[in-house]
């Protein structure tokens, strides 16, 4: 989860760099250069690329795709920081979700840590008056479709190879991305070309570790260590892009924070 981090806040990074660009294309981009490193080693491990559990995987790719790109739609309007933070409460969803579907029970006390998590989401809202309510709306969403994500991983479990669950993410993302950018097609500079091609790179680390993470572990319990991308993505936010944090945006990030820290060590315990 940790190199799952650092490589999503790269990847973060570089999206907001290039909001002048359709979410269409950003999804695009990102998802082929994947596709690149996911195809080429199922080819070279032999691996079979449609796996078996092919419904799930098929689901898996089509969640996965709304959350990033509703995602990738939200930094156009939020500081990077705000907009990761309040997308990682997607492993309250995910919680919630994996109760009814993969049976994994919720303590009581968990309900408490999780409102505080999401008083932080009011508190940004709320108080922030630079907090855009479209933008809002939008990470959300991506954070509603992120909780499914997890637990669709987790149903997947390991009866399938993570390059395999990352590989069908990254076709259907292509394919999807493809067709909805031909109308809002923006040509690259020569730098923005190698921009949008690293986006492929960072984007693979980071997914294919997270695939790991939580074929191997709960989703209740791995979901919440996302916490650590925030820190480092607001660190760039500060110095990379200027972005200002009020008294109370950073009073509901630690909110946020606090919550999905908490439950994880409670989850342990």
């Amino acid at each position: 989860m940790v190199f799952s981090a650092l490589g999503f806040m790269l990847l973060n990074s570089f999206v907001k760099y290039l909001q002048h660009y359709s979410a269409y294309q950003l999804v695009f981009f990102r998802s082929i250069g994947s596709l690149f490193f996911t195809m080429g080693f199922l080819i070279r491990q032999k691996i079979p690329m449609l796996g078996n559990q092919k419904k799930l995987l098929i689901t898996r790719g089509v969640v996965g795709l709304t959350s990033m790109m509703f995602f990738f739609m939200a930094l156009k309007y939020l500081p990077i920081g705000s907009a990761v933070s309040m997308r990682y409460i997607g492993p309250i969803f995910a919680a919630i979700f994996a109760l009814f579907i993969l049976q994994e029970r919720i303590k009581p006390i968990q309900w408490l840590f999780f409102g505080i998590a999401f008083s932080g989401v009011v508190v940004l809202k709320g108080f922030d008056t630079e907090m855009s309510t479209i933008g809002l709306l939008y990470i959300l969403i991506s954070a509603v479709f992120s909780g499914m994500v997890y637990v669709l991983l987790r149903k997947i479990g390991d009866r399938d190879h993570p390059v395999v669950v990352v590989n069908y993410f990254m076709v259907i993302s292509t394919v999807v991305g493809g067709v909805l950018m031909i109308g809002d097609w923006v040509q690259p500079t020569t730098y923005e070309w190698m921009m949008l091609g690293s986006l492929g790179i960072f984007g693979y680390i980071g997914q294919l570790n997270m695939t790991k993470a939580f074929q191997y572990a709960e989703a209740n319990l791995v979901a919440p260590m996302k916490y650590i991308e925030v820190i480092f993505t607001m660190l760039i936010g500060i110095i990379w892009f200027g972005d200002v944090y009020t008294i109370y945006s950073l009073l509901g990030i630690v909110l946020i924070m606090i919550g999905l820290v908490l439950n994880v060590l409670i989850k342990k315990k």
